[in-house]
């Protein structure tokens, strides 16, 4: 199962940070998404919840929910920054 998640973590990754990079609606997008994530890992920290893995019998304990808050919640930043606050360079036509 892991070689799967793997795979797909490659195939789907790829073209997210094409986009990330490309358009700033889609940075807006993520923003939103991260901070989601990140408050959601957070919440199954402070509340000690051990989450199963589909299909495996891999648990991801509380720890790791912690670990994964702040790199969502660093991702969230870094998103929110080029989304909303950066302003997009000018072209000269």
């Amino acid at each position: 199962m892991i070689p799967i998640l793997l795979i797909a973590a490659i195939v789907f990754g790829i073209p997210t940070f094409y986009f990330a990079v490309k358009s700033r609606d889609f940075r807006k997008f993520l923003a939103g998404a991260f901070f989601v994530s990140a408050g959601m890992q957070f919440y199954f920290y402070v509340a000690n919840v051990s989450i199963p893995l589909v299909g495996t019998s891999i648990v991801q304990t509380p720890e790791i929910s912690e670990v994964r808050s702040i790199v969502h919640f660093l991702l969230f930043v870094i998103c929110f920054y080029f989304g909303f606050i950066k302003k997009p360079k000018q072209t000269v036509n």
